[in-house]
């Protein structure tokens, strides 16, 4: 601890991002990143975008604003872009829920949210996932601050229907409610078609895991007029430069790119469904998952002692020494060869 730190953050308990190893020969399936390359036109936008880094990018992102606004069915004023949505969400926390009372989240979900809380001076209240692992709308009635879910929900992968979104959100529509959707696209319907009837409703989004845009880092969200401006507000008071032009051009392009896009998130969601197959051959049971990673839990072995079996033989997954999941490991799905060698370690293991 440093002499020169401020009190609160000395305090803090930051956030820990997966491991990013320099392994050779390395499966890397901890931290949900696509197993597949964007789209060419991509790569093409980001070369041609490279001419003009002397310049300062649009502080509006007007380009890609309009882009995402045309994909959503949206006005421009709905949508707001960041560094990556844990920016945005760092950017919502500081512009809704510094509140007098304390904001909804369950208490298996995103492990950034409470670090903003600390962070914002957030007070939290945890809402415990029923026996299955699921969000119940009825435990989340009340006076609230606002309300924080990831849906898909991390790490469990599960998804909370449309319909329980919506009854969340008419439950609290005196506060923000927060819908982050940054695996949505492995399998559920975005709460942006909710955004006609609830105003308080603001949905975050990102690039890096159904674009494989994570080196990038472009996020976003999608709300009310009024709720963007929060947030414009905040951003401007931080950082009135979030995206660089070459982030901007490549997020355009692949939002243009939507059959690259389609495809890809296709190969995922069938490659999931395979390895979900194939663990249960090997007695691993796996939460229902929309996502695009599983939540498992093998039927004698712990998973801690399989994690660290598994990186002997340079395949790292994501375990969490936490309540209620210590029995789970989250493996992120990746291409056929990298499931396949995955099986094939597994197999090895528990023989």
């Amino acid at each position: 601890m440093s002499d020169y730190w401020s009190p609160d953050i000395a305090r803090l308990q930051p956030y820990v991002p997966g491991e990013q190893p320099a392994v050779s020969d390395l499966i890397k399936l901890n931290t949900n990143e696509s197993p597949y390359p964007p789209s060419a036109a991509v790569t093409d936008a980001i070369a041609s975008a490279a001419s003009d880094l002397r310049l300062y990018p649009d502080p509006r992102s007007m380009a890609l604003r309009s882009a995402l606004a045309e994909y959503h069915a949206v006005d421009v004023d709905q949508v707001f872009v960041g560094n990556g949505s844990d920016e945005v969400l760092a950017h919502t926390f500081r512009a809704f829920f510094q509140q007098s009372r304390p904001v909804l989240l369950p208490d298996i979900s995103y492990s950034f949210y409470p670090v903003y809380a600390e962070l914002f001076g957030v007070e939290i209240k945890r809402i415990p996932l029923d026996v299955d692992f699921a969000i119940d709308p009825a435990d989340y009635v009340g006076n609230w601050g606002g309300v924080i879910f990831p849906n898909p929900n991390a790490p469990t992968g599960c998804l909370l229907p449309l319909a329980s979104v919506e009854a969340i959100a008419s439950q609290n529509r005196d506060c923000v409610v927060v819908v982050d959707e940054a695996y949505i696209d492995f399998g559920g319907q975005t709460a942006v078609a909710l955004l006609d009837r609830f105003d308080n409703v603001l949905v975050v989004r990102t690039f890096s895991k159904s674009r494989a845009l994570a080196g990038m880092r472009v996020g976003y969200a999608v709300g009310s007029p009024a709720l963007i401006e929060g947030l414009v507000r905040v951003k401007d008071s931080f950082n009135s430069y979030p995206l660089d032009r070459l982030a901007e051009a490549a997020a355009v392009a692949s939002v243009v790119d939507d059959a690259h896009f389609a495809q890809t998130c296709k190969r995922v969601i069938d490659n999931r469904e395979q390895l979900v197959s194939a663990l249960a051959a090997l007695d691993f049971t796996c939460l229902p998952s929309s996502a695009n990673f599983v939540f498992a839990r093998h039927a004698t072995q712990g998973a801690a002692s399989l994690a660290a079996q598994l990186r002997e033989r340079h395949i790292i997954v994501r375990y969490f020494d936490k309540p209620r999941i210590s029995d789970y490991l989250r493996i992120s799905i990746g291409d056929e060869s990298e499931c396949a060698r995955l099986v094939a370690a597994l197999g090895e293991i528990l023989a």
